[in-house]
């Protein structure tokens, strides 16, 4: 590979086994597996995961939808609807089977109005993120939801759909598990008030947390998780994963060293690893750690050597003597992210340890 810019790199074997890892998780559980791909964003990868037999996917905007609709034929836009482009939602409803997110009447009245063909629908349910979703026990709006859609002809009530996003804030599989119990316990209520007049209804669950390392599920229909294909730092962190299991790395060239400071100053910042940090271990926030290269790849993350700092163009990287003397100006550094969603969609390529350029989504002008 003739690397000379920073660049996203893809281990394309990590990736196939984490996917199939989860696919046997879900399929041990009985669990229904729409995998989110808003992390890899490819259809390069997503035929990976066609290879195992998966059959439906998640999104996080419609415009994504319409660039993964090339190859998928059942996608779950998992993201409050846009009602402003409602002339994509017809053109995709009009070729697939088009599920959409939705927690106002407004929406669905608009919907319900200007819709040529039949969609899909999961009434979006706040089980403790707090990030957006009706209240679980806001049983008096979500009946009225359930009436509107039921009195409109290509509304079709489909389930209800969760997103456990504070798992994200725990450390370790007791965490997750007391968060995730909490969630679907909560989120279960609901679906037993509305089984007995909606017999079908299906719930939807996910985050790569819960997913990667809790065992309750029961009661649980689809399992959604989308970080999982590449994992992350973070993921490390919150106990998810194993450094081995990390599928991305940003490669940066070496810019300038200075031995002075321990520092060596690399191509890659804000604009290509994003803001995200985390507070890891002793080193306060960081951006990223710093992985040894292998003839496979990379390996585990060199002891004390992290991204400390960055500004637009420019990564800080502090690292010991012992280290920083190996390297020079002109080599590169893998990067482990804090956060590979971010990573991939700002970079928008990735690159195979075997130099192929991967098909990805770009978005539509």
């Amino acid at each position: 590979m003739n690397i000379i810019r920073p660049t996203v790199l893809l281990d394309e074997f990590k990736c196939k086994e984490n996917i199939r890892k989860m696919q046997t998780r879900c399929m041990d559980m009985q669990l229904s597996f729409r995998p989110h791909f808003k992390t890899h964003q490819s259809q390069d990868v997503g035929y990976w995961f066609k290879e195992l037999g998966v059959s439906k996917i998640a999104v996080s905007s419609l415009s994504m939808a319409h660039y993964f609709s090339a190859q998928w034929d059942d996608i779950l836009v998992a993201f409050p609807a846009n009602i402003l482009e409602i002339d994509l939602i017809n053109d995709l409803a009009g070729r697939i089977r088009l599920s959409l997110l939705v927690e106002s009447m407004d929406t669905l009245e608009f919907l319900a109005d200007k819709l040529l063909f039949p969609i899909h629908l999961f009434i979006k349910i706040d089980a403790g993120y707090h990030r957006t979703g009706i209240r679980f026990d806001h049983f008096n709006l979500i009946d009225k939801l359930l009436e509107k859609i039921k009195n409109s002809g290509n509304l079709n009530f489909t389930g209800f759909l969760t997103h456990s996003g504070d798992t994200y804030r725990c450390s370790g599989k007791h965490e997750v598990d007391h968060v995730h119990q909490a969630n679907k316990k909560r989120f279960i209520e609901v679906k037993k008030r509305y089984l007995p007049h909606y017999p079908d209804l299906i719930l939807s669950y996910g985050d790569t947390p819960s997913a990667s390392i809790s065992d309750d599920f029961e009661h649980i229909d689809e399992l959604r998780p989308g970080n999982f294909v590449c994992y992350d730092v973070t993921q490390v962190h919150i106990g998810s994963c194993g450094f081995n299991q990390i599928a991305v790395v940003l490669a940066c060239p070496v810019v300038s060293i200075h031995k002075d400071r321990g520092e060596i100053i690399v191509y890659g910042g804000a604009i290509h690893l994003s803001r995200d940090f985390l507070n890891w271990r002793d080193k306060g926030n960081i951006f990223g750690l710093i992985a040894a290269k292998t003839t496979k790849g990379w390996g585990p993350p060199i002891e004390n050597a992290y991204v400390s700092s960055i500004s637009q163009e420019h990564g800080k990287i502090k690292m010991e003597e012992s280290e920083l003397i190996k390297y020079k100006v002109g080599d590169i550094l893998y990067i482990y992210p804090v956060h590979s969603c971010l990573l991939i969609s700002s970079m928008r390529s990735l690159m195979t340890l075997k130099g192929e350029k991967l098909n990805m989504y770009e978005g539509l002008s």
